[in-house]
């Protein structure tokens, strides 16, 4: 009995002790913030949840968006056991020994388990094999979280046999959110002006506007626990340029703008704005990687290269060494010749399958590699390219216009006369005309 008392005392004085961010965690969907496209009513994920039917899935997304957090929601909502590792900590002999335990129990009690990895991405390939059989069998339930790409990080089996859920950085709306939540739990005031700031300048980042907020609340003792600016400056470890309610986008607008009109002195000036007012510089990476293919497209290929290899740098080397990198790709883009040829092909492309353009796949262009495709047609008269000296064959590769839908658009990409599509443009010419010559030729 005492032994009982000294555990609750104990767990119940690490609580009051946890950092803000786990003490506001969510112990129910309701209360998560953000990520409406997983949690909302009638959601597949919610569902899942509510019902006790969760299958194996991968939480995949930025740090402090909500990974962790769904995954406790599940630890207190499933009959299942719940079980957690860290691919910090865990090895190969941790798996096995949580699979053996999974099995006894499914075994004696006919209860299933669900076990919780964290930081997936860093186990080895043969601590992800050690999890295959039991995850194929169903003899565990996974889920994994992580922040890097499970394409390239996890591999191809196991991912093939659980839900991919991207979660996306908060907005700015829901982080304040979050900040009420944490001021009332902290049981101190604060200026609109310093949760806003503190809102806008963690990049969706939950847990890190929570810490900030956590550090500015200790810093406001002095205030009377009222946290104003300059505690949320000190807890960025900022000096920072004040941003007013609409100042932060408009400091990202001349960012992109001064970028798209090739002028590399303000793309730098906007950048080191930002960087000097604590903007997140992973937003600015990601304002970068969108911006190449938008504004750049073909014109300079290497542009989408160069935006990623930056955002990449930040993660490897953060800031202030990363100022170098996003720097250089700042300059690179704003130098490089423009074109927005590829946006308008896809936004017009993606205009025609919702006005209802026909969007079957002809009989040629469907798989034919499995038995008795070739009784309905799929694959017959498909023309392989490669078999051709050219290079390319001229083929049907859009749908047949459908009688009573709209027409489709065609020609969705229209290369500009500015850098590299010059030559994509003259080699698109050359293969209608070479079409044309061809159809002359037979008449």
């Amino acid at each position: 009995m005492k032994n009982d008392l000294f555990s609750a005392a104990a767990a119940e004085r690490l609580k009051a002790q946890a950092p803000l961010a786990a003490r506001l965690r969510p112990r129910s969907l309701d209360e998560v913030v953000g990520q409406q496209h997983l949690v909302a009513e009638q959601s597949p994920l919610r569902l899942l949840i509510e019902q006790d039917r969760l299958s194996s899935v991968i939480f995949w997304g930025p740090p402090g968006t909500g990974k962790t957090t769904l995954a406790e929601v599940v630890a207190l909502t499933t009959n299942r056991h719940f079980e957690r590792l860290s691919a910090v900590s865990a090895g190969v002999k941790d798996v096995r020994e949580a699979i053996e335990l999974a099995a006894e129990r499914l075994g004696q009690f006919g209860r299933g388990t669900i076990v919780f990895i964290d930081e997936i991405h860093r186990f080895s390939t043969s601590q992800q094999d050690a999890l295959l059989p039991s995850v194929e069998s169903g003899v565990i339930t996974l889920i994994g979280a992580t922040t890097e790409n499970p394409y390239f990080e996890l591999n191809a089996p196991l991912r093939s046999r659980s839900t991919l859920f991207r979660l996306e950085p908060l907005l700015v709306s829901d982080v304040k959110e979050l900040l009420k939540r944490g001021v009332v739990a902290e049981s101190v005031t604060a200026d609109v002006e310093a949760l806003d700031a503190l809102a806008q300048r963690c990049g969706g980042d939950a847990r890190q506007a929570l810490t900030a907020l956590e550090v500015s609340c200790v810093l406001a003792h002095e205030n009377n626990r009222h946290v104003t600016m300059a505690q949320v400056d000190a807890a960025l470890g900022v000096s920072a340029l004040r941003y007013g309610r609409d100042d932060h986008y408009d400091v990202v607008s001349a960012f992109i703008k001064s970028i798209r009109g090739s002028n590399a002195q303000a793309g730098l000036f906007w950048l080191a704005r930002m960087l000097e007012s604590g903007d997140d510089a992973r937003f600015i990476a990601r304002r970068l990687v969108i911006l190449a293919s938008e504004d750049i497209g073909m014109a300079d290929p290497n542009a989408l290269v160069v935006a990623v290899a930056a955002a990449s740098a930040l993660e490897h080397v953060g800031l202030p060494e990363a100022q170098l990198n996003l720097a250089q790709a700042v300059v690179y883009l704003a130098t490089a010749p423009k074109s927005n040829r590829v946006a308008l092909g896809i936004w017009a492309a993606r205009e025609d399958i919702q006005r209802g353009v026909n969007s079957e796949v002809p009989a040629h262009l469907r798989d034919g590699h499995y038995p008795g495709a070739a009784e309905f047609g799929h694959g017959v008269g498909y023309q392989y390219p490669h078999d051709d000296p050219r290079g390319w064959v001229e083929q049907q590769y859009l749908p047949d216009p459908s009688p009573g839908s709209p027409e489709s658009k065609g020609d969705y990409y229209q290369p500009s006369n500015h850098g590299s599509e010059i030559k994509i443009a003259q080699e698109i010419a050359q293969k209608i005309n070479s079409v044309e010559a061809t159809k002359e030729t037979k008449k």
